[in-house]
């Protein structure tokens, strides 16, 4: 069977048809980039809509994610806010005054055991100690919530007992004795002297330190929303860039733009923040503890200088809270910020290419 020349041609431009055609890469990287991807999956949406849709979910977001960021920012703030002003301060002047008091009793007995009673100036020491050890509690009523009037009035007693032993009673050695070992009493005595009930009212101060310093699980939440909100926010953003640039031939919005920036910023320099000041929070709880252990043991000299050099460590750590106050005051002018700005991106290109036109 022979096949005449227009046959041959139709044979040949059929296979030719009927031939896979191939692709070339870059046509296949477009099919299947992340842009081709999302545009498929916003196809059935008219544009007036999708950008409506669009302007709902990021007013949602920003309002969720700036609200949660706020109260989070404040409580950390106010957690070492109070840690530095009240807990911490609390728990060394507690550890401070249960060692002056140690301390006044000691000198005083050194002066009796020398026979240095009588010299002029010799009782200096101890009286400089009682008298810290009085200070030290005016200081922490101001900012401790437990009663401190017990120890004061048993601190006021041990004081008058001790100065009659080492002065009043000089040439009366049973008269001496005897005012000292109530003085001693009134010091130690167990569960009711001043030191046990300085240790204990130590012990429930630093117990309010640790809950203060704390993040808990709500305040956790908290920031686990926000930040959740914030990558919301961010991907919707980025979703209405595309929109913008795809479908309405556009380019690129700088409200829109300044509010990505905003939203990046807000979610990682916040948690920046709370990580620094959560790790001085627990430093300074660390040597809060530290200091209530030297307090209790050891030589009271030595103790001494160690509760003031643990002291001085809680108070750089503390200084990190600042950092904090600083961050709260920028979420207070980001958080409206990241609500307005995509919000009046939005607004105005759909009140000038579709609401005017109704």
């Amino acid at each position: 069977m022979t096949t005449g020349p227009g046959g041959e041609g139709a044979a040949v431009t059929a296979a030719v048809r009927a031939a896979p055609r191939r692709r070339s890469p870059a046509a296949f990287r477009r099919r299947c980039s992340p842009a081709a991807f999302w545009r498929g999956r916003l196809r059935r949406w008219r544009t007036r809509r999708l950008l409506e849709a669009h302007l709902l979910v990021l007013f949602l977001c920003a309002v969720l994610a700036a609200t949660a960021l706020s109260l989070s920012c404040r409580q950390a703030q106010r957690s070492a806010e109070a840690l530095a002003t009240r807990e911490a301060p609390a728990v060394q002047g507690l550890a401070a005054t249960r060692l002056a008091a140690l301390r006044s009793y000691q000198e005083a007995q050194y002066l009796v055991n020398r026979d240095l009673v009588d010299v002029a100036g010799s009782s200096e020491a101890y009286r400089a100690q009682l008298s810290a050890a009085d200070q030290g509690l005016s200081r922490i009523a101001d900012r401790t919530d437990q009663d401190l009037g017990t120890v004061n009035g048993l601190l006021a007693t041990y004081g008058n007992s001790l100065s009659l032993g080492t002065s009043q009673y000089r040439d009366q050695p049973l008269m001496r004795e005897q005012k000292l070992r109530e003085a001693y009493s009134l010091l130690t005595r167990t569960e009711v002297g001043v030191v046990p009930r300085l240790h204990r009212l130590e012990g429930n101060q630093l117990r309010h330190a640790e809950a203060t310093a704390a993040l808990g699980r709500w305040r956790r939440a908290g920031w686990w929303l926000g930040e959740l909100a914030l990558a919301a926010l961010a991907l919707t953003l980025l979703s209405a860039l595309f929109v913008l640039r795809d479908r309405c031939g556009r380019d690129w919005n700088p409200y829109l733009l300044a509010a990505f920036v905003l939203t990046v910023l807000l979610a990682v320099v916040p948690l920046t923040a709370l990580s620094a000041t959560g790790r001085g929070l627990d430093r300074a709880i660390g040597n809060l503890h530290l200091i209530t252990e030297v307090s209790g043991r050891g030589g009271l000299a030595a103790a001494q200088q160690s509760v003031t050099d643990r002291s001085e460590l809680v108070r750089r750590e503390l200084d990190g809270g600042t950092w904090a106050a600083r961050v709260y005051e920028g979420t207070l002018v980001g958080g409206p910020l990241v609500v307005v700005l995509p919000a009046l991106g939005l607004v105005l290109r759909l009140d000038g290419d579709y609401w005017r036109r109704r």
